[in-house]
């Protein structure tokens, strides 16, 4: 059966690739991520991506980057509210791309993070599955977190500091 894969960076696909893969899905991957700042970050995460997408032989769509989306989903909301309406933004184009694609199953990297509320995403996902009508494959993924950071070390693969977001990156500047 055919999956969609959100992807948000390469390091967070390698292990949900593995696992689907094991699994019996054929695996073709989404990488929209208008939350990224700056674009520059856009750019090396997306670099880092394609790298690990072609050596694994995994198709990518990707559509243009485009801040805005971001920018208006989240519309000044404080962190919490901010970051799910983040994920909605990201789940509800993966699924409208997979309906549209006929893909009856999408799914998220971002359930391998144990930096992301994995309950608030489970949700989310629930929910657009039955608006946009395609499933929405939950799987807990973080247990594979450290191990595929650690791989992606070894390939000498990008790994980001932060979440994406602007506000993510002054939390994160702001911790040193």
């Amino acid at each position: 059966m055919k999956v969609l894969l959100h992807t948000c960076c390469g390091p967070c696909v390698i292990y949900p690739l593995e696992v689907l893969r094991q699994d019996g899905f054929e695996v073709e991957a989404y990488f929209y991520n208008p939350n990224i700042y700056p674009e520059e970050e856009f750019l090396r995460r997306k670099s880092a991506f394609l790298t690990l997408a072609n050596s694994q032989k995994l198709a990518a769509h990707i559509p243009a980057y485009n801040e805005s989306e971001y920018d208006n989903a989240i519309a000044s909301r404080q962190r919490r509210e901010r970051c799910c309406d983040c994920w909605r933004l990201r789940l509800l184009k993966t699924a409208e791309f997979a309906r549209v694609n006929n893909f009856p199953v999408f799914t998220t990297a971002l359930l391998i993070s144990p930096y992301q509320d994995i309950k608030a995403i489970k949700n989310i996902g629930e929910r657009i599955a039955q608006e946009a009508g395609v499933d929405f494959l939950f799987r807990d993924f973080r247990c594979g977190f450290r191990q595929a950071h650690k791989k992606a070390r070894a390939l000498g693969m990008y790994t980001q500091k932060y979440c994406g977001c602007k506000d993510s990156l002054q939390e994160s500047l702001s911790k040193k």
